[in-house]
């Protein structure tokens, strides 16, 4: 690597797929960051320079391409689209995916083309598929990957869908969020096989999931760690309208204790109430009031619970035909019975069926339950 020294994320196992392929090769000389605005090369190259040997990610795209990037652009109210990852996440997920020589391994978002390389790097490119939905990432990466004289199988389409013409694959390497993991990935991978993702179910932040397939097509894993990418495009959160009148009643449970169950909780919460957008907790810098927001898009239903700073019951409003609000409370109240069980107790199954949650064992989901009926501890 050319910039001013290498992450100490990248250890001595992807070392040299990296002297292979060195990120600045993949970042366009027009760029943001949130830490430095936008990027030019060409008119401040210290500053470019300097963003590529950090371990940031970095903006290439936003709002699908049809805002351009300036400093002008709005940054504030636009989506950001496509990005060349953080390098300590890019090489998380690469030990996670732990390919050996020969896999065959299907990428699912192409967005730069860094991590194709990378791949092509340590595998050969005649091993490597990468797809990604936007034609014109696509087309610039693959100018970048011919340019550093890789040559990986480059497609446009819905990665969602994986590609079936070339399966089974060894391993699926996906560079974007997704909420709802597709099944399509466990059909298309071979028994043992592994995928790798970034799980955002709750479309704010998420975590680097694992899952191995089963010989029965369903895919089973465990977390590791948090991990915060841009959503895939047909997983985006849906606009929803909290157009109808909001019922007004105060909390039973302090929000910010529910809160403060962290990723266990929230983890639990999945597999007890299905379809919830869980936003958690944070303090209205304006106020200083503690704010927790819950959304089920589907049902078109919305709660918020507002804690004030001096303390007491929490004012609660919600709308839509869900009480979002009473059923958190009463999955709140499930998880304390269980012993208030931390992440890496639980985990994740994907099939046909969908995505399921389970604790401590595959053998064991957490089922969804009508609100104020109580289950027995698992």
């Amino acid at each position: 690597m050319t910039a001013e020294a290498p992450w100490a994320c990248v250890g001595t196992d992807w070392a040299a797929a990296l002297a292979a392929a060195p990120r600045e090769w993949f970042v366009p000389d027009v760029a943001w960051t949130t830490g430095d605005g936008l990027l030019d090369r060409q008119a401040d190259p210290q500053g470019w320079w300097a963003a590529i040997a950090r371990d940031d990610a970095i903006v290439t795209q936003i709002d699908d391409g049809r805002t351009e990037l300036t400093d002008d652009s709005p940054w504030t109210t636009l989506d950001w689209t496509s990005s060349c990852s953080a390098p300590n996440m890019v090489f998380d997920f690469l030990r996670l995916l732990d390919p050996y020589p020969g896999d065959r391994v299907l990428e699912v978002g192409t967005g730069t083309g860094w991590t194709a390389a990378l791949l092509s790097a340590r595998l050969g490119a005649e091993w490597v598929t990468s797809i990604d939905i936007d034609a014109s990432v696509a087309a610039a990466a693959r100018a970048r990957l011919e340019c550093a004289e890789f040559t990986p199988t480059l497609l446009v389409g819905d990665g969602a869908e994986g590609h079936p013409a070339g399966a089974p694959f060894d391993r699926v390497h996906v560079t974007c969020g997704v909420s709802e993991i597709p099944p399509a990935w466990v059909e298309q991978t071979r028994p043992g096989g592994v995928i790798v993702l970034p799980w955002m179910p709750f479309h704010s932040g998420g975590y680097k999931v694992r899952l191995v397939v089963a010989d029965d097509e369903r895919a089973v894993g465990r977390i590791h760690g948090t991990a915060a990418y841009m959503p895939m495009r047909a997983q985006r959160l849906p606009r929803t309208s909290a157009g109808s009148e909001a019922t007004r009643s105060r909390s039973r449970i302090d929000p910010r204790r529910i809160d403060a169950g962290g990723d266990g909780f929230r983890i639990a919460v999945l597999g007890l109430l299905g379809g919830v957008t869980n936003r958690g907790g944070g303090t209205n810098p304006v106020d200083g009031t503690f704010r927790y927001v819950l959304i089920d898009g589907i049902s078109d239903s919305h709660a918020i619970a507002i804690q004030p700073p001096s303390g007491g019951p929490a004012e609660v409003r919600q709308r839509g035909p869900r009480r979002l609000w009473d059923e958190l409370e009463s999955a709140y109240l499930q998880w304390v019975g269980w012993g208030e069980p931390s992440v890496d107790r639980l985990g994740v199954t994907v099939n046909r069926a969908g995505q399921h949650v389970w604790l401590d064992s595959p053998n064991n989901p957490l089922t969804e339950v009508p609100h104020g009926r109580r289950r027995q501890a698992p």
